[in-house]
């Protein structure tokens, strides 16, 4: 399995518009952050989780051509608004790409994206994607796949379980039966916005708590705001638990 790290910001993404701190000047890469997303490979299959807003300029940097499915995690902006560019992938497939979440997510993405579904004149072209509610487990093209139930904030929202990987990205709380879920992880994606509380995400400190009590092999943090400089950071961590980057691609042996 290989897991792509297409972004690792926060919702404003980093650099942040307007902004002159030293992270938003920053020349270090790992310190420009587009809106979260990772790509799930296994068995030739792409299994995007998320449409962040910076989608097509994602596939384009990291030379992904092909989705084969979609995980949603919940319909805040940055996790949904790249959907459209979903276009360009079906351009290199036969049918319609099936994307999943709960059913909170899937009436939510019916009501933003309303032009997909309905009729309407030739041209300009729509994305062709088949919306599935997420029941309880499933496989997919052969990835078993648990839904995790964490809180972001008051929002209850989805992570997800692929196999011993699990990706917890805009997470604030997660509950101990949703905890037994996530023992014996090869690889956690948690959410880490900051040094500071916030009222809907984990601090770093928060993130590391989790960490220490699940025991992952490796985990690296996302949904990064510009409040953390990558190095500076990553120095003050273990090296079991760092902060992940834009581009970041993780191996996972079968």
């Amino acid at each position: 399995m290989k897991v792509i790290f297409l972004g690792t910001g926060t919702s404003h993404g980093v650099p942040v518009i307007g902004c002159d701190c030293r992270v938003c000047k920053s020349p270090n890469p790992k310190n420009h952050r587009t809106r979260p997303s990772i790509l799930v490979q296994y068995n030739g299959a792409n299994v995007l989780v998320d449409t962040a807003t910076e989608l097509r300029l994602q596939a384009l940097r990291n030379g992904i051509s092909r989705v084969d499915a979609v995980l949603f995690t919940h319909t805040h902006a940055d996790h949904i608004f790249g959907l459209d560019d979903l276009r360009g992938f079906n351009l290199r497939r036969e049918g319609t790409i099936p994307c999943y979440g709960d059913s909170g997510t899937i009436t939510d993405i019916r009501r933003v994206f309303q032009y997909i579904f309905t009729e309407t004149q030739k041209g300009g072209g729509k994305p062709q994607i088949e919306l599935r509610v997420i029941e309880d487990r499933f496989n997919l093209l052969g990835l078993d796949i648990i839904p995790v139930k964490i809180m972001h904030g008051k929002l209850p929202i989805l992570g997800f379980r692929f196999n011993d990987v699990a990706y917890l990205t805009d997470c604030s709380h997660i509950a101990e039966e949703s905890k037994e879920l996530l023992r014996g992880l090869r690889l956690m994606i948690l959410d880490a916005l900051r040094f500071r509380p916030h009222p809907t995400h984990f601090s770093l400190s928060q993130a590391l708590e989790v960490v220490e009590e699940l025991k992952p092999d490796r985990t690296f943090f996302t949904h990064i705001c510009h409040d953390m400089d990558h190095e500076e950071a990553n120095r003050m961590l273990p090296d079991y638990a760092q902060l992940a980057y834009d581009g970041l691609t993780v191996l996972i042996d079968d």
